[in-house]
């Protein structure tokens, strides 16, 4: 085998594109990830901003799962501090944590009326099989409470879960989220930046003979006799040619028609693809001051906001995201419609009022950066209830990440559980996905 020889080529370094590399390197496969940025992470990755720790994307990750499974599997470092309680809201002068005394009753009662809402409907559609017009979230809780603050704070949970809004989201995806798991799962935050806990992983990848090229764009993937063979890639200025036994790509399912070339897809599954290539949309304001302007050390939500999901003081539990004597803070907000087009401008001011409303000193703050995500740099590549497969008509090519996750699952976790399953499905398909073992090597 030459030096561009690979039994395994990941086309993205995002968080469901470094899970699948460092588990099939783990494995014995000779992995190759291609990363167009400069770092690894994609959409979850951390920018240092005059020493603040930035990040880009997803800033909680989850404790107990398949992320931290993953990390534990391939022998990576998985520093995650918690942060406890994870959740409070703001409701009125108070700071309530609804997983606790008769606001967790409360969220059971729902949940519970909800029931009947999974028993009464059909089952979900296959992936790639989009459902037709569903109940929304919003539509739901409506019908079961006037209360504003309920409202309040279903509606910032959609958001902050799911990173997409409550009129949006089918009410079948958030009761079959919260009905079958922990309702507030445990969460922390890494004090590198998500970026630390993706750098983790590429030095497994690395440490098992595979490589992670940076600054390199994967400009087309080649196929021959129905199958993937190989891949060509702009490295340093010069094209690089690479073979491969399997690709995996992290760039989402629309994107990986283009590389391919869409002549080598049936027009079925190009249709899926196109009609579920649904990016939500969100606004983030990194912000940064010397007094304290929240008292929680997690996520922090309020009943009473218009387009804001929480704020979260990441100085807390991790002080060395930012300069001595400074908090770093990050507000959320989902704008409306969440999904398709809407008014930036409009939309990150009542952001920002929403911010101003409710912490007080925030005008004050230090602004660093406000990003709006959406389009082909979305929060999530597909709105959660319809995903698409993660198997392509290609045998040797899937797709990984959050445009494919499981029914009702979302956020780097699912990206963390598509890696895991594309990865047992290529175990199981035997040596012809491994150059190395077909070689002898």
């Amino acid at each position: 085998m030459s030096g561009n020889d690979w039994d395994a080529l990941v086309v993205g370094a995002g968080a469901g594109g470094l899970c699948a590399a460092a588990r099939l390197s783990h494995l014995g496969y000779r992995t190759l990830v291609a990363e167009r940025l400069d770092r690894v992470g994609g959409r979850a990755s951390t920018d240092d901003i005059d020493g603040f720790k930035v990040n880009t994307g997803a800033i909680a990750v989850e404790l107990g799962g398949v992320t931290e499974e993953t990390f534990a599997e391939v022998g990576a470092k998985f520093e995650v501090r918690p942060a406890d309680p994870s959740l409070l809201y703001r409701i009125g002068e108070r700071t309530v944590d609804v997983t606790t005394g008769g606001w967790a009753l409360l969220f059971a009662q729902l949940i519970r009326q909800g029931a009947a809402l999974l028993r009464d409907t059909a089952p979900p559609p296959p992936a790639g099989e989009l459902p037709g017009r569903e109940l929304s979230t919003a539509e739901w809780v409506r019908r079961h409470t006037r209360n504003e603050v309920v409202q309040g704070i279903f509606r910032t949970l959609c958001g902050s879960a799911f990173a997409v809004g409550a009129e949006e989201l089918p009410a079948r995806v958030f009761l079959t989220y919260f009905a079958t798991e922990s309702v507030f799962r445990p969460f922390g935050f890494c004090p590198e930046g998500t970026l630390g806990l993706w750098k983790a992983l590429a030095e497994v990848v690395e440490r098992n003979g595979g490589q992670v090229w940076l600054d390199s764009e994967v400009r087309h993937v080649a196929v021959t006799d129905g199958r993937v063979t190989g891949a060509t890639i702009v490295r340093g200025g010069e094209s690089v040619e690479v073979t491969c036994g399997v690709a995996i790509s992290d760039i989402g399912p629309a994107a990986t028609l283009d590389l391919v070339g869409p002549e080598r897809f049936p027009a079925s599954y190009i249709g899926t693809v196109l009609q579920g290539d649904l990016p939500a949309a969100m606004i983030t304001v990194n912000f940064a001051s010397r007094d304290a302007l929240v008292d929680a050390p997690g996520l922090l939500s309020f009943a009473g906001a218009r387009r804001l999901c929480y704020v979260a003081d990441l100085t807390v539990t991790c002080p060395e995201m930012a300069p001595d004597g400074w908090h770093l803070y990050v507000g959320t907000g989902v704008p409306k419609p969440s999904i398709g087009d809407f008014d930036a401008d409009a939309e990150t001011a009542l952001v920002l009022g929403d911010l101003r409303r409710h912490l007080p000193g925030f005008d004050a703050a230090r602004i660093l950066s406000i990003a709006v995500s959406r389009d082909d740099w979305p929060p999530q590549r597909t709105v959660p209830g319809y995903d698409l497969p993660h198997t392509t008509p290609i045998p040797n090519l899937w797709n990984v990440g959050d445009a494919v996750k499981e029914y009702a699952h979302g956020g780097t976790s699912a990206c963390a559980e598509t890696a895991k399953i594309v990865v047992e499905e290529i175990v199981a398909a035997g040596p012809q996905c491994n150059l190395s073992i077909m070689a002898g090597s």
